[in-house]
């Protein structure tokens, strides 16, 4: 089966990648590096049934060529990562909204399988305890960018299911929890790898708010393993599935953590979102998916622990000279 990857030298996309060259898949993927990086995929580069272009996926004509030519599509091409939005709201806004909206386009003209991933950051700021598929999202007012990105991947889904009801093309959307692991950038916020390469190199853990917010961690491959099921059944077809796991942590607990796994001497500080982000910085204080639901439909039970994320993650900055 021929795979086509968008965002496929990302964090995800290349172990996605890796994953489905493990399945005797022909991979191709799409990347215009503005946050994946050629080394995440150098060492699947020599592997016969592995391609890769360095483009946008707005570049019509080239993704209209990768998407006729594909069985099936993962895509993950999008602005990420919490900085990166409140700095770049017009970026994320374009981007994750019209990169779709061309992915289906293409895609329905010969009804080709797609999987469209979205965020955990759609439920908002509700304050239910767990976050279910069929929960009322509640995001905050549009003056704060922080929201232009769930805003943006809730278009996404209103996207991909329309052409799923009006055009018959196969979708499945994914909601992802906290994905971490290995090739995981902290540059634009994603706080594993931030205290972890924090915690190697002696800095201070730097901790946004009062630490008190909770979140769950679900190591990547998991997620992987996750994707790469769901799109075999085809009762998944139309549906929406959150993926993560269904333990939480304070990030507090996760710095201290952090910091005794990695037998470091780091202290641990606090910094209020106004300095880390923006004035008026909302977070949400506590965010579990209910994984219910996919579990109904493939056997997926997360295989890997908070260590074991933490130690993959310092061996793979530790590798990277960190």
């Amino acid at each position: 089966m021929k795979v086509l990857i968008t965002g496929g030298a990302g964090f995800i996309g290349s172990h996605l990648a890796e994953a489905c060259l493990n399945q005797s898949n022909e991979v191709y993927i799409i990347d215009d590096l503005s946050t994946g990086s050629i080394r995440n995929i150098e060492h699947l580069k020599s592997q016969k049934h592995f391609h890769y272009v360095i483009d946008s996926i707005l570049n019509r004509p080239l993704t209209a060529e990768l998407i006729d030519a594909a069985d099936l599509i993962f895509h993950l091409a999008a602005a990420v990562g919490v900085r990166l939005i409140i700095e770049s709201p017009v970026r994320t806004i374009e981007t994750n909204i019209k990169g779709t909206e061309l992915v289906l386009d293409l895609a329905s003209k010969k009804k080709k399988r797609v999987v469209i991933t979205s965020t955990s950051e759609v439920y908002g700021k509700s304050s239910n305890e767990m976050f279910s598929e069929n929960d009322d999202l509640i995001l905050g007012p549009t003056h704060k960018a922080r929201w232009s990105y769930a805003a943006s991947k809730l278009v996404d889904e209103f996207l991909a299911l329309a052409y799923y009801r009006e055009k018959q093309v196969p979708v499945i959307i994914v909601r992802l929890f906290n994905t971490v692991g290995p090739r995981q950038t902290g540059r634009y916020g994603m706080v594993i790898p931030r205290f972890v390469g924090q915690a190697i190199t002696e800095e201070p853990i730097t901790v946004y708010g009062d630490g008190q917010q909770t979140r769950t961690f679900l190591h990547v491959k998991d997620a992987v393993s996750a994707m790469t099921e769901i799109v075999k059944n085809q009762e998944a077809w139309g549906e929406i599935f959150n993926i993560g796991v269904d333990n939480d942590i304070s990030v507090l607990s996760l710095a201290e953590m952090v910091k005794e796994n990695l037998n470091s001497n780091s202290e641990i500080v606090f910094i209020p979102y106004e300095q880390a982000y923006e004035e008026g910085f909302e977070d949400m204080r506590r965010r579990k998916p209910d994984i219910s639901k996919i579990q109904k439909h493939i056997s997926f039970y997360p295989q890997f622990s908070l260590q074991d994320v933490i130690a993959d993650v310092a061996e793979d900055q530790r590798g990277a000279g960190f």
